[in-house]
Parts: structure tokens; sequence; C-alpha cells
């Protein structure tokens, strides 16, 4: 179902698009997510952050995170079986979840320079096993 060469029918293709929308949709509300939760961490090696009191960064993250909405709310109906696509909700939050953290490696390594440890690597190896047991019929 999710390599369209196989879709058989306008059905398949369908759901199909529903899938892909759902993913891509889901990218990019967790970027919008990850800097929100993590990317004010930042802000005072930013000059015009230098003296933003904890207010301000609640604002400023809270702003961050109304995109990540714009993006999650439509990516949840479009890939909820209830609303017509083809996930239930368990593989819903399973692919938010693997997302979201695919998302946030990337940006602990390009953002704050965090190195990877061969844990790290065997715990995500675990979360991909996760997924797959989810998905499994």
């Amino acid at each position: 179902m999710f390599l369209c060469i196989f879709c058989n029918s306008a059905a398949y293709f369908w759901l199909f698009m529903r899938a892909l929308t759902t993913i891509v949709f889901l990218i990019i509300s967790n970027v919008f997510m990850t800097f929100a939760w993590y990317g004010h961490l930042r802000f005072r090696d930013m000059e015009w952050m230098k003296g933003a009191g904890l207010f301000t960064v609640i604002l400023l993250s809270w702003g961050m995170a109304f995109f990540e909405y714009l993006f999650q709310v439509p990516a949840n109906r479009a890939g909820f079986t209830g609303e017509g696509g083809p996930f239930n909700l368990v593989q819903l939050k399973t692919i938010q979840e693997a997302i979201s953290l695919t998302i946030f490696v990337i940006f602990s390594v390009v953002v704050f320079k965090q190195r990877l440890e061969w844990n790290h690597i065997a715990g995500f190896v675990l979360i991909i096993l996760a997924v797959y047991l989810i998905f499994r019929k």
C-alpha cells in the first residue's frame, strides 16, 4: 500500500496520498515542535535575545508551537482511519514518535553539536523494532 507502484486502484492511490501527506506534515510539525521545545536553549547565543526574560522566551516558543499545530492537526486528520486515512490511532502515534525522535537526533547533532553514542544508536534500533511490531499484522 505504501509504495504506490503497487496501487492497483484509485482507492489505494488516495490512501497512499493520505499516508504520504500525514508523514510529510508530521515531519514539518516536528521540526517546529523541536525548535519550540529546545531551540530556545540557543537563544542566549543570539545577540538580539541576550537580554530576553523567561516570559519573552515562552512567548516565542509558543509562537513556534502554533506552527507545529498548523501541521500536526491536519496530519492526524488525514492519517486517522476514523477520518478516512490509513492509520489506526496507535499506528499514528507510533509514526509521530518515530519522526519526533528522528528530528530530535538531527537537531541535537546539528544545532547543539551533540555526539551520538553507541547506546543512543542501540536505543533507536529498538524504537525501529517497536515501529515494526506496532505495524505487524
